[in-house]
């Protein structure tokens, strides 16, 4: 998002005030224009746009945004709330912490198609079914929404995001209310991320190992809807209850605007994280076989193995502790990704060079085990990665305490205190 991107974005902004004149109107000016510009209203067209996923991390749960078809003064507009700028101050750092800023966009219709285009993504476009002076409500809330003051929301994934704010934006406008059709599904959020993330295996451990046991409860339909296609089809059925009781569909007619075309490969390591970790755990059993067969440990690979287990646990602790992401603050995993290691390693290393004992391997090995042994009766689904990952872990501290206490161990660390006593 760069300068000329954003006067492009101001241009636009103006040229909505100078169609629909209300952001800088006296209150009774204001109402004489919706009065007289709700009798052509009607050549107005409000819709909900869907686009299907795309390839990349942001782009896997698809996309929500508004149209806004004026035929008679040739616009054609869609307000998109999903727009965030990857060079903001301290982006990465934000983002982990959920203090991410989007706002609200607005491009014309022909480039905004244009763009899921050349990403392979089909868009689904509903035509709201809504009253002259809806539509006037709908144009009033978007357009007061982009103003400099207004556009810039903070972002959270399952509660307020492009979708949800789409949704709202149309909820709000209504005279009435939107009734959806009841559901009984028992979704957790947990599951139905798992429903766009299954083709992308890295990226579901990623996401399952931020998420904590928030996400495995039951929500209800509403909170749903924070997924483009759910949004999509609960529309589909909904209807809108008016002041008088009267009902009426909430969609007026749905068409494709724009097929599903040739998506880009994925760019994933192509084993999978289970493929990946089983093979490590394998190697893991290896190299214990040879450290007992020799009578040594390799501390190289204590220093890999605890560089992993302590950085995992950096960011385990600091979604648990620091961050307002939803549901991140009640993850089991914190119990056994420990950012400590980082600090304890290098003393560890040092024991181990010395052929000293270090205890902490035997604190290690008991929890690593109670909670592999807790996993099922925990209230959090676990990706199934994290079995080789813990066993992994464990097999370093068991190879230490194997070596630590056994005989021939025994006697050539007297030796070696021996040795450097004389």
């Amino acid at each position: 998002m760069n300068s000329a991107n954003t006067k492009i974005k101001d241009i636009l902004f103006l040229c909505v005030l100078l169609v629909f004149g209300t952001m800088t109107m006296s209150a009774q000016e204001r109402n004489d224009s919706i009065s007289s510009s709700s009798a052509d209203a009607d050549h107005i067209k409000v819709s909900l746009v869907t686009c299907s996923p795309g390839q990349l991390i942001y782009e896997l749960f698809g996309h929500t945004a508004i149209r806004v078809e004026d035929p008679k003064r040739h616009q054609d507009l869609v307000f998109n709330y999903g727009v965030f700028n990857f060079n903001t101050d301290n982006f990465v750092y934000r983002f982990v912490k959920g203090e991410t800023d989007y706002e609200l966009g607005v491009v014309e219709w022909k480039y905004f198609i244009h763009e899921y285009a050349m990403r392979g993504s089909s868009i689904d476009v509903q035509e709201i079914n809504l009253t002259s002076d809806e539509k006037i409500e709908v144009v009033n809330y978007l357009v007061n929404n982009y103003d400099p003051r207004n556009r810039t929301y903070r972002y959270n994934y399952f509660y307020d995001n492009c979708t949800t704010r789409a949704r709202d934006v149309i909820e709000e406008s209504v005279d009435g209310q939107v009734v959806y059709i009841p559901v009984s599904n028992h979704l957790t959020f947990r599951s139905i991320v798992h429903q766009f993330t299954e083709e992308h295996p890295w990226s579901e451990l990623g996401i399952d190992f931020c998420l904590g046991a928030e996400s495995d409860r039951p929500i209800d339909q509403r909170l749903q809807m924070f997924v483009p296609s759910y949004t999509e089809k609960m529309f589909t059925s909904a209807i809108i209850k008016d002041i008088e009781g009267n009902n009426r569909r909430l969609v007026n007619k749905a068409f494709q605007a724009l097929p599903p075309g040739q998506q880009p490969e994925s760019n994933e390591f192509p084993l999978s994280p289970m493929v990946v970790f089983w093979i490590l755990c394998v190697i893991s059993i290896v190299i214990v076989v040879v450290e007992l067969k020799f009578r040594k440990i390799f501390w190289g690979v204590d220093i890999i193995v605890g560089v992993l287990h302590g950085l995992g646990g950096l960011v385990v602790a600091f979604l648990f502790f620091f961050s307002v992401h939803p549901t991140v603050g009640s993850n089991w995993l914190v119990l056994v990704f420990n950012p400590l290691w980082l600090i304890w390693l290098p003393f560890s290393v040092a024991w181990t060079i010395r052929r000293q004992r270090d205890r902490i391997h035997i604190i290690n090995v008991l929890v690593l085990l109670v909670f592999l042994a807790c996993m099922p009766f925990i209230p959090q689904v676990f990706n199934e990665c994290i079995y080789p990952i813990l066993l992994t872990f464990c097999l370093r501290s068991v190879s230490h305490l194997l070596w630590q206490y056994h005989p021939s161990s025994l006697v050539q660390r007297l030796s070696f205190r021996k040795h450097n006593h004389t």
